[in-house]
């Protein structure tokens, strides 16, 4: 049976409008700082309990970080070094011409009636070097030659300002070394080191006196060895390096990271006359060589073996079948010479002096140069192949001839014997007509201006040997032009006989 409930009896609900905007907008803000306030609490402790340890870190952190090595520093042994380098101060004069050059000629000077020294003055200047004390009991330092050249007074001043005057001992300009003296007792000196060494990449530092600025350090590498050419009539391997070196270093210290003197600053490469980066110094060993003459002697007596040499390319090494280049080709041997006493013969290949390595001409004759008249030297050679040593002893150069110094000791123009000997007349021949003995191919005339007379060929030179086969005729030079031509090669090394003496000829 169906009911029915009167409308008055249910229970009665009530129904809000819809909540406005900004109501809905306040609840939720409401809602949100309830919710946000329990989340803030826990991160500030977080941040709390994580900041505490750190600020207490902090505030207990060292200045400085713990167990760190100290950075390097030349420091220490630029104080040791530097008491021993000297500024060098020069006062001198040079006589300079005022005159018209043409008065130089003796011609117009008769026939203007001018006298020889008519227009000549002296002109006083002043200028500045260094210097390193090797001897600080008897006062010896070692210089540049340059820098005391013409000097008339000498003044060297120590690291501690006081000043001395200075005596020269001795000066050898074709090493650019000089010896002077100051009388005072206990004073610093250097330590030499050992020049040969060095390598390229050492670090090195040069003290000195650039542009007045007394104990100047700067710093660099070994560049470089065996540096040559800078003097053609002196005597020089040069250590090149990058530490700089300006005017005024001259005859200051080089020295390596020991402290010990490894070189003698000389001179730099420089179009401004300023540093770029190319300076070079003296080895210690070549200085300390003339040192010792100039401070017992009071000047370097050079010696003489009377050879003439040439480099061994490795064209030339090939047509002497040796194995590598390097060493000095005897191409001459003067008459009555210590080398001609000694057995040394044209064609031999110098390889070492007194144990050490020649792997140049220019080795060969700095070594011989720094030797005095009486020393002896041991020489180690190729000859035909195999070795040999012999020993010299070095003569006075007054005391021998030069009868034999026509020979070629230069490299000739390229050729062969199809080339370099076109203008020769040749002809198998007897050594009589030469001035020696034996049988090769004789050269009976030389045109002018040939490529043989260019080459050093001369009419009556007989020929008695092509890169090491003997020569007894015509055939024999041209079976010895083909083999080096089947090999590659196209140098003939020539031993040639030319007025009693043997002289090498070399054919490119």
């Amino acid at each position: 049976m169906h009911t029915s409930y009167p409308l008055e009896s249910r229970t009665k609900i009530r129904i809000s409008p819809p909540p406005s905007r900004r109501s809905r907008m306040k609840d939720a803000r409401a809602i949100g700082t309830r919710h946000r306030a329990p989340h803030q609490a826990l991160l500030g402790a977080l941040l709390a309990a994580v900041a505490l340890p750190v600020l207490a870190q902090t505030v207990d952190a060292p200045t400085e970080p713990r167990n760190v090595a100290p950075m390097p520093s030349l420091a220490p042994m630029i104080k040791r070094v530097s008491p021993a380098v000297v500024s060098i101060g020069i006062q001198g004069s040079v006589r300079e011409q005022g005159r018209n050059p043409l008065f130089d000629d003796p011609f117009f000077r008769r026939f203007f009636n001018v006298p020889p020294d008519s227009g000549a003055r002296e002109r006083p200047f002043q200028s500045a070097g260094s210097g390193v004390i090797v001897d600080g009991k008897q006062g010896y330092i070692i210089t540049n030659a340059h820098v005391v050249e013409n000097a008339r007074e000498i003044t060297v001043t120590l690291s501690d300002q006081r000043q001395f005057p200075a005596k020269v001992v001795g000066s050898d300009p074709r090493t650019d070394i000089a010896v002077i003296q100051i009388k005072s007792g206990g004073l610093a000196q250097i330590t030499l080191g050992d020049s040969d060494r060095l390598e390229p990449g050492d670090y090195v530092a040069a003290i000195g006196n650039p542009f007045g600025l007394q104990q100047s350090v700067s710093y660099g590498i070994v560049s470089a060895l065996g540096r040559s050419g800078m003097n053609p009539d002196g005597f020089e391997s040069l250590i090149q390096t990058d530490a700089s070196i300006n005017p005024g270093n001259s005859g200051g210290a080089l020295v390596n990271l020991r402290g010990e003197l490894v070189g003698i600053n000389n001179m730099i490469l420089s179009g401004s006359g300023g540093n770029i980066g190319i300076g070079f110094a003296i080895p210690v060993n070549m200085a300390r060589s003339v040192m010792d003459q100039l401070i017992k002697y009071g000047s370097v007596k050079r010696g003489q073996l009377g050879v003439t040499i040439a480099p061994v390319t490795p064209d030339i090494a090939e047509a002497l079948g040796i194995s590598t280049a390097g060493g000095a080709l005897v191409t001459q041997v003067l008459k009555d010479s210590a080398a001609a006493r000694a057995g040394i013969r044209a064609g031999d290949v110098v390889t070492a002096i007194n144990g050490r390595s020649v792997k140049s001409a220019a080795e060969f004759r700095n070594a011989i140069g720094l030797l005095r008249v009486g020393d002896k030297v041991e020489l180690a050679l190729l000859r035909d192949g195999e070795s040999r040593k012999l020993t010299a002893e070095v003569a006075d150069p007054a005391a021998q001839t030069t009868s034999a110094a026509e020979g070629n000791d230069k490299n000739v123009p390229e050729g062969g014997q199809h080339r370099a000997l076109e203008g020769a007349q040749l002809e198998d021949g007897q050594g009589s007509t030469s001035g020696g003995t034996g049988t090769g191919v004789l050269v009976r005339a030389v045109a002018a201006g040939s490529p043989a007379a260019n080459a050093g060929l001369r009419a009556n030179d007989l020929i008695v040997a092509a890169n090491g086969a003997r020569i007894t005729n015509r055939g024999d030079l041209s079976n010895a032009w083909r083999t080096a031509n089947n090999r590659g090669g196209s140098t003939l090394v020539l031993q040639v006989r030319r007025a009693g003496e043997t002289t090498i000829i070399l054919l490119r």
